[in-house]
């Protein structure tokens, strides 16, 4: 897929057509009580993003995210503003070449991950709004997404020219790196994959590095950003910073309409805009909130203090970090 070009016009009419505002809540945004089953993992053989005349230089990106019930202003955001303002903001901007856009819904191993294709037009937009909300869990399942991308893409981008993709999982449960295991029994389910053994969250991720970019988005009131004996608030964040160096972003719920900034802020970093030029392109009033949610995020050439590379960074770097736990804290600390 990927045919055709994403316009402002194409986007109002589908506004209009569909009533979308942000002042609805999710249940009419999203009206399905199904998952259907041209969206659903386990009857998806593979989603493509190819080059074409149209795209010469695609450049895959997906936005994943939580729809269990606590979600729901997440999901209705991306679906009535942020997926479109994304967009709008990669064209004008050109971080990347070509944007091909996919969205995925998930909760946990229990339930349906939804796909839609890899789409340049407006009907990415059309797609998601197919999707069935709700669910429940206590952990972030990002490695359900992150195996489907390793296992059941194909992209041109990193065959044919070795650019990696973008791939960014938003939520707000904890990360649970022991506990987040994919069993055989599990893949069999939703992606309909024999495999003698299951996947471990560290096993994914691995999987997913190698074409894509990954990079999760914590979003939730401040309790989660805080240190605190509260595992499943102090430590959502924290977690994934663990799991996730230099990857992880933080938006309190209250901003969450600037969902859209902070992804492109995150796509120019991983394409070797600075954060002081990234940060200038967004209007003032917004910058600092900008600023507080990508400050852990590195950008394209920062090596950290106590792990020297060529200058570049890469995902085996974020592996190597990620083993070493003992000296994780004194590299953030160096960082300031």
């Amino acid at each position: 897929m990927g045919q055709g070009s994403y316009t402002a016009s194409d986007w109002n009419r589908l506004k209009n057509s569909r009533g979308l505002s942000a002042d609805a809540n999710a249940n009419q945004t999203f009206a399905n009580d199904t998952v259907q089953d041209k969206y659903n993992a386990r009857f998806i053989a593979a989603r493509e993003s190819f080059d074409s005349e149209d795209s010469p230089k695609s450049t895959p990106i997906i936005i994943g995210f939580d729809v269990t019930g606590s979600m729901g202003y997440l999901a209705n955001e991306i679906a009535t503003n942020s997926l479109n303002e994304t967009i709008m903001q990669i064209l004008t901007k050109k971080p990347v070449t070509n944007p091909h856009m996919m969205c995925a819904a998930f909760t946990d191993p229990g339930d349906p991950l939804q796909i839609t294709q890899f789409e340049a037009d407006i009907r990415v937009v059309e797609q998601l709004l197919d999707f069935k909300l709700g669910g429940g869990n206590t952990r972030a399942f990002d490695n359900i997404l992150w195996y489907f991308a390793a296992k059941h893409t194909k992209i041109d981008s990193f065959t044919k020219r070795g650019k990696k993709g973008i791939l960014i999982g938003i939520g707000d449960e904890i990360c649970d790196r022991s506990e987040n295991q994919i069993s055989a029994a599990q893949l069999e389910t939703l992606f309909s994959d024999k495999e003698m053994r299951g996947v471990s969250f560290d096993e994914a991720l691995s999987m997913a590095q190698e074409q894509y970019e990954v990079v999760h988005i914590v979003v939730g009131e401040e309790a989660r950003f805080a240190n605190g004996p509260d595992v499943r608030y102090g430590a959502s964040y924290h977690g994934w910073k663990e799991a996730l160096p230099g990857r992880v972003v933080k938006l309190r719920a209250k901003n969450i309409g600037l969902l859209a900034d902070v992804i492109v802020a995150c796509i120019q970093l991983l394409n070797g805009v600075s954060r002081q030029d990234a940060l200038e392109q967004i209007p003032i009033e917004k910058q600092e909130i900008v600023r507080t949610a990508i400050e852990d995020f590195w950008e394209l050439g920062y090596t950290p203090t106590e792990e020297k590379t060529s200058g570049i960074f890469n995902s085996s770097l974020a592996n190597e970090i990620t083993k070493k736990r003992g000296i994780f804290d004194g590299l953030f600390r160096n960082r300031k």
